[in-house]
């Protein structure tokens, strides 16, 4: 195809292929999809859509019609493939010039250029990362912003390839970064500047989105960790983190509900980064805002009630990196102490503020003889430890946890009510323990119902909850007894938590045996049936294990309710005739009992082998067996 007389006639197609009739818009469309495999038709689409003077819509069209020819046409394997004389020009026309006016077009030359450098990037188009780069430092800010557009679609779809010798070329378009840090180091201050004033300041506000603060505090991470930039540790960005430190512990509490429950534990990792790498310069910034805070903070200024959180905050989170600096012991009795015993509602920020900072520092640098005045505080605050109170709080932790929205304060509270569930016992309430099922019970149902949408961010925490329960009921109730009810279909999810399932199983069988295999054992037979098929060799054996256990803590009933559970295995996994398999595995295995020198170990083994006389289908087979197990000497 002839460029200079085609063009015009290319052009006045596409344009009929813009138009509303279908009687014109049909045979266009019919004659564009004849000249798709003719040689020059590509060149001609790219003149067309990167003459800005023509209408949009047709341009637009034209950049369709190239981007789905490289998907037909553009490997050298494919039917009508390109010539490499024709993409040799393509290529080059395609970078020739990052000015796109049109922002939809601008991203659809970026995905096409990403998809022809999918196929020839690097070997048969090594110039495009360099364009890229150098049209990046252009000052024009229309052609860098086309050209940053291009380098992120082109590096995302190279990351998506999957043959190994293109991995390992993209990971080394990586090992050349990591080689030359250094010449990022001009870069440095005006990077830091920029990320912190956009994620720290009110530069950013309402202009900057969440994934954007996540990137900038990675940029700012990724330099204060780079091991080319540690031996000198560079003045000026130590300085710069000692003005903008203020700013970094502030935002936490200052920037709103978004930085509470989905920025704030990004910003405290970069805290804890920053003060590793910089602690010499920063331990007295932070130091000085502590002391600022001593005594007593007016309860009508929530501006320095959140202040003094967050700098506890951030002592907290640099415990370890101040050890050394920081009198915890003196602190404790002269100022925190204080602090939990005021009692103003206004205050509980600070009081839970502070609880929590003990709680990060009684590991690290905390006297044993504060103790006794620590737990008196603690008593104080908990007013009562009786019954009384875990009722009251278990109702509010619940009442709370059907409330909330977040899904991050929903795992919070089910944490907490596993931990306190579990000092419980620790305190002696024992058989009392029970009178917390009415609180206890309906969230453990609603954490484990896997027909319930909450189950998906619960479920964890929730077995941990009823295994917790469990381990320290004195008896099986009914109540109990009934939640049981959502095990079988968490066991056909055949998931992570199936330890946890496996260890519940084991605590209603060592709770009540004989209660529990006359509900459920049946159900529990079929699920581990069906179990079997799909788990690992370590799932098959813990599994395999539970079975066990309830032979043994019930001797009478564990082998009539589990009988059917290793026939149904064998059927699975081997061919061949069942009771011929079964015949000689029985015989051998009567054959070796000799060789358990356990009595109990005998004894299992005994009532394993009963258990399995009734699979064989020829009476003949069952009764020669019999004498035989009989005789074993256990």
């Amino acid at each position: 195809m002839d460029l200079n007389s085609a063009s015009s006639i290319v052009l006045q197609v596409l344009t009929q292929a813009t138009s509303q009739d279908t009687a014109v818009l049909k045979p266009a469309e019919e004659q564009l999809k004849q000249w798709e495999t003719q040689p020059g038709f590509y060149s001609v689409l790219l003149n067309i859509f990167t003459n800005h003077a023509l209408d949009v819509n047709v341009r637009w069209l034209a950049v369709l019609y190239f981007k789905n020819g490289i998907d037909r046409y553009w490997r050298r394997v494919a039917p009508h493939a390109l010539s490499e004389e024709e993409k040799t020009t393509l290529r080059a026309g395609l970078i020739a010039n990052f000015n796109e006016p049109v922002n939809q077009i601008a991203t659809q030359i970026s995905v096409l250029i990403a998809k022809v450098a999918r196929v020839d990037c690097p070997r048969q188009w090594p110039e495009l990362i360099p364009t890229l780069l150098e049209s990046v430092k252009v000052q024009d800010d229309l052609r860098q912003h086309r050209a940053l557009l291009t380098f992120y679609h082109v590096t995302k779809t190279l990351a998506s390839k999957r043959l190994a010798a293109d991995r390992k070329l993209f990971y080394d378009l990586l090992d050349f970064l990591d080689q030359h840090p250094f010449s990022f180091t001009p870069l440095i201050q005006r990077s830091l500047e920029f990320a912190v004033s956009y994620v720290f300041t009110e530069a950013g506000e309402g202009v900057v989105f969440e994934r954007f603060i996540v990137q900038c505090m990675n940029l700012i991470k990724m330099i204060i960790k780079n091991y080319a930039y540690k031996p000198s540790k560079y003045i000026e960005v130590e300085i710069m983190f000692s003005s903008f430190l203020c700013e970094i512990i502030a935002v936490e509490e200052t920037g709103g509900d978004s930085w509470k429950y989905s920025l704030r534990p990004c910003t405290e990792v970069l805290f804890i980064d920053i003060f590793h790498e910089y602690n010499q310069t920063l331990t007295p910034v932070l130091l000085e805002m502590v002391h600022s805070l001593q005594g007593a903070t007016n309860l009508e200024d929530t501006s320095a009630i959140l202040i003094k959180d967050a700098v506890y905050n951030a002592v907290g989170l640099a415990a370890y990196e101040l050890f050394d600096s920081v009198d915890f012991d003196q602190w404790f009795k002269n100022q925190l102490l204080a602090e939990l015993q005021v009692s103003h509602n206004r205050y509980k920020p600070i009081r839970r503020r502070v609880i929590w900072l003990i709680g990060q520092w009684i590991s690290v640098k905390f006297k044993s003889d504060l103790r006794p005045m620590l737990y008196e505080a603690i008593r104080n605050l908990l007013q009562d430890q009786d019954l009384v109170y875990l009722e009251s709080m278990f109702t509010l932790l619940f009442q709370l946890l059907q409330e909330v929205t977040e899904c991050d304060t929903k795992m919070h509270v089910l944490h907490v009510l596993s931990c306190v569930n579990e000092r419980v016992n620790v305190q002696g309430l024992g058989a009392e323990s029970k009178n917390l099922y009415p609180f206890l019970l309906p969230i453990i149902q609603l954490s484990t119902d896997v027909s319930q949408p909450p189950h998906v961010y619960l479920l964890e925490d929730g077995l941990e909850l009823w295994l917790v329960t469990l381990e320290n009921s004195p008896c099986l109730t009914p109540e109990l007894l009934r939640i049981f009810q959502n095990m079988s279909a968490l066991l056909e999810l055949s998931s992570e938590n199936l330890k946890n399932c496996f260890k519940i199983i084991n605590a209603y069988v060592f709770l009540s045996s004989t209660e529990f295999l006359q509900t459920y054992a049946v159900d529990l037979c079929r699920s581990f049936c069906e179990l079997l098929k799909d788990i690992t060799t370590e799932g098959q054996v813990q599994a395999l294990k539970v079975v066990e256990n309830v032979l043994k803590v019930n001797p009478i009933l564990g082998p009539q309710m589990f009988q059917p559970l290793l026939p149904s295995v064998f059927r699975g996994i081997i061919d061949g005739e069942l009771d011929q398999i079964l015949g000689n595995m029985i015989e051998m295995w009567v054959d070796r009992m000799d060789n358990i020198t356990q009595p109990e170990r005998r004894k299992l083994s005994a009532l394993a082998l009963i258990s399995l006389l009734p699979s064989l289908n020829r009476v003949h087979m069952k009764l020669s067996f019999i004498p035989q197990i009989i005789q074993i000497d256990i």
